[in-house]
């Protein structure tokens, strides 16, 4: 007679599962990302594009748009960042609760891009931590959902248990910008 039992016996284990807690409440955030969009330029057009039924970012548990950063974890910057801007976007940023994602979409979010003047902030990690980078100008919507899969692999490595008992910050990585006044008096 062959062995059917390949993993799971509930006479033998009494219909107990057991697991780490880390892989039971990351595998719950990873799976309900609920993405806030801030689209600032052209690249928002391929963020809107992916939540559209050709390339469905809702396969993947991310479909639940937020326009409001207290029922939104994951922040897409899409778009040129202008000092202008960036003040609304770092206290969009802080609103968010924790636990807290920033994907940077296109070259303009990212590094600037095209953009080297005294208006545009050269990249938007330096008001706010960033997760994730998608690159191209702008990124077709296949590159956002493959920065996506890479946040849902990088969100189910983080250790969430101990994140729960001690207060957890991210810290910018730039210091303190003077967002008024970006241009210098010559």
């Amino acid at each position: 007679m062959q062995n059917t039992n390949v993993a799971y016996d509930s006479k033998v284990e009494g219909e107990i599962i057991v697991t780490q807690a880390d892989a039971v409440i990351n595998w719950i955030r990873k799976h309900s990302v609920w993405p806030m969009p801030m689209g600032l330029a052209c690249c928002a057009i391929e963020l809107m594009a992916a939540g559209a039924s050709r390339f469905d970012i809702s396969r993947f548990g991310m479909e639940v748009m937020r326009f409001s950063p207290r029922q939104a974890d994951c922040m897409i910057v899409s778009g040129t960042v202008t000092y202008k801007m960036a003040e609304v976007i770092r206290r969009i940023y802080e609103q968010m609760a924790e636990p807290k994602w920033v994907v940077a979409m296109g070259a303009c979010a990212s590094t600037g891009g095209m953009y080297r003047s005294y208006a545009t902030l050269q990249g938007v990690d330096r008001i706010i931590p960033v997760d994730v980078y998608v690159s191209g100008c702008p990124p077709r919507p296949e590159a956002l959902l493959d920065a996506m899969i890479k946040l849902q692999d990088k969100i189910g490595r983080e250790r969430s248990v101990k994140n729960l008992t001690a207060q957890n910050t991210k810290p910018a990585k730039a210091d303190n910008l003077a967002l008024a006044g970006a241009g210098k008096d010559s």
